[in-house]
């Protein structure tokens, strides 16, 4: 078995830096990696758990649940309210995506669900945005497009059915 070697405290700004360019690389799991190299060294750095927040939500299309149920602990440390609502915004809206996206019996009432979320976030988020900045209403903006050009991303009106009767 392999030992992990220690990152040096001096490296960490440009070490996120890295993590940033991977995750736009389309290299999430790097991007992971480095931010949980961070923050063995500095547990609580912000940007490194919103961005491993991030990379873990590039995953979700191969690994949701894991990843999903990770990235909301994380974001429970997260100290700004407004990072910790858009971002948690984001993360239910991927998952959205990520089920839309698989597909099968019922992805359209999930997804919905989380996009509903998402929104609920992005909203309370928008209250808090400085002048001038409304990222939380772009994503809003994207979730309602996405809802009004995809009909069968619905709520589940008759309840759960059993398959079998």
């Amino acid at each position: 078995m392999f030992e992990l070697k220690r990152l040096s405290p001096d490296s960490v700004v440009a070490a996120l830096e890295k993590a940033e360019r991977y995750r736009f690389l389309n290299e999430p799991m790097e991007a992971e990696s480095i931010c949980r190299d961070v923050l063995v060294i500095e547990p609580e750095n912000q940007q490194a758990l919103i961005t491993l927040v991030l990379a873990l939500t590039d995953q979700f299309d191969t690994r949701v649940g894991e990843a999903s149920e990770e990235a909301h602990r994380l974001l429970a440390r997260v100290e700004d309210d407004y990072a910790r609502l858009y971002f948690g915004g984001l993360a239910c809206e991927r998952r959205a995506k990520a089920h839309w996206k698989r597909g099968g019996p019922g992805a359209g009432h999930v997804a919905y669900n989380w996009l509903r979320q998402a929104m609920d976030k992005f909203e309370r988020a928008a209250e808090l945005e400085p002048p001038g900045h409304d990222d939380a209403v772009l994503r809003w903006n994207t979730c309602v497009r996405l809802l009004n050009a995809n009909p069968a991303i619905a709520p589940d009106d008759e309840g759960f059915r059993p398959w079998l009767e």
